[in-house]
């Protein structure tokens, strides 16, 4: 064989070497640490457009790569629907993605993650326009989760509107209700609102009051022009000078002391008062316990009185009725009282 095939048969086995190595290097670079990882795949159901979103986007826990989408396809290619039965569940887009359960410390309970608020939704990077998969928790009384008309092939985690589907659909909302408004009818009101406030204005009782204000305003600078403003100003202060002077003289000083001596006296006073008022209730007892005396020692001179008047007042009837009879009379008997004294 002669050299120079040698060479060109070298050549083209060297060639096909490099190219060998250099398709083995594309895909151990496209494919660089994803052999030999723990993936476990996942599906969920999104209502909105997933353009920007390709296969190998990624998928993210707030900020935090776990995984990559690995499918995007219609609901009712990989679960055909039954006949006549296209119902809205059927028209969602499927978003099947596979998560690296080494990122992760546990293998993850989705059921449980599910029921405490987890979600998926479709979000974008920066400006550029890259879609990328987003798991979050959320408020699962808002976002409840809803079971598929069909058997999933993978475990399931529910969607939720994105970020700008949520404003899209607020604005779609506002508009209607703006649309749905009687814009002629609020302009027929405003029009008829703005023709009763220029007649107001106008000939109306604004205008008079407007007018009113004009002239009170008027009287008030006529009025103050009138014054004297820098001989009043002068007197007042004349005045607050002989103010100050009454109050710094010698006479307000001397009723200064004198009402400061009487309050002092006043003090005084006041402190020998419990003293005093002790002295009439002692006086007031003794004058109540003599007069309780006096009353136990007069009681039996009053009885005797008392009685006496009695006989007396008999004497003085029986004479005025017959007086022979008390001359003629027998003795009267001797009393108790005189018995015991013979």
């Amino acid at each position: 064989m002669p050299a120079t095939s040698r060479r060109l048969y070298l050549r083209v086995g060297l060639l096909i070497i490099v190219g060998l190595a250099v398709g083995l290097g594309f895909v151990l670079f496209f494919t660089a640490g994803k052999l030999g990882r723990n993936r476990q795949t996942f599906e969920t159901y999104v209502r909105e457009s997933v353009t920007g979103m390709d296969v190998g986007a990624a998928v993210r826990f707030r900020g935090v790569q776990l995984g990559q989408v690995t499918e995007i396809n219609l609901v009712a290619t990989s679960y055909p629907p039954p006949r006549d039965d296209f119902t809205a569940a059927f028209q969602r887009v499927i978003v099947r993605f596979a998560l690296d359960l080494s990122r992760l410390r546990d293998t993850p309970n989705v059921q449980g993650a599910v029921e405490n608020g987890l979600r998926a939704r479709l979000a974008t990077t920066g400006i550029t326009g890259v879609g990328y998969l987003e798991l979050d928790f959320v408020d699962k009384e808002r976002f409840p989760a809803e079971a598929p008309p069909w058997t999933p092939e993978y475990p399931v985690i529910p969607s939720i509107p994105s970020t700008v589907a949520q404003v899209t659909s607020v604005a779609e909302a506002l508009a209607q209700r703006v649309s749905d408004l009687p814009i002629e009818q609020i302009l027929g009101d405003i029009s008829g609102l703005l023709s009763d406030l220029r007649r107001q204005v106008n000939d109306g009782d604004l205008a008079r009051t407007a007018r009113a204000a004009t002239e009170t305003l008027d009287t008030v600078q006529r009025t103050v022009a009138e014054l004297d403003l820098p001989r009043l100003s002068g007197e007042l202060r004349a005045t607050v000078a002989e103010v100050r002077g009454l109050v710094g003289g010698p006479e307000v000083r001397g009723v200064l002391r004198n009402a400061n001596a009487a309050m002092e006296r006043l003090q005084q006073g006041m402190q020998r008062l419990p003293a005093a008022v002790a002295q009439v209730e002692a006086a007031a007892r003794s004058v109540t316990n003599t007069v309780g005396d006096i009353n136990g020692d007069l009681s039996p001179t009053l009885r005797d009185l008392r009685a006496a008047s009695g006989s007396l007042r008999e004497t003085t009837e029986g004479l005025r009725r017959s007086p022979g009879a008390s001359l003629l009379a027998p003795p009267p008997p001797v009393p108790e009282w005189a018995r015991g004294r013979r």
